[in-house]
């Protein structure tokens, strides 16, 4: 389990879980988190998209705006992290087809 796994967490997961539409994800999140955070969420997303396609740092950097560092951080985590980025991708990815 992850560092921050605790009763709060899981609560905030199980809510999560409940949202049934886009909608309803924009309203929650609305009230939940900063503009920013959600930005931010959405663009770290993006970012381990563009690099499971093979983009480097600088496109990455130009479609973003997201630092190099940060671009680092989601390149680690996509390498040595739990498998939460390639287990949504894909999941998306199917949903496409």
């Amino acid at each position: 389990m992850t560092s921050f796994h605790n009763k709060d967490t899981d609560r905030l997961f199980q809510a999560i879980l409940t949202l049934k539409s886009i909608e309803e994800c924009d309203q929650f999140f609305d009230d939940i988190c900063t503009i920013q955070e959600v930005l931010t969420i959405a663009q770290r997303l993006k970012t381990a998209e563009l690099l499971k396609k093979g983009a480097n740092y600088q496109e990455i950097n130009r479609e973003t705006g997201m630092s190099t560092t940060t671009i680092s951080r989601v390149r680690r985590s996509l390498d040595y992290g739990s498998g939460g980025y390639d287990m949504v991708i894909s999941r998306m990815e199917e949903k496409k087809e």
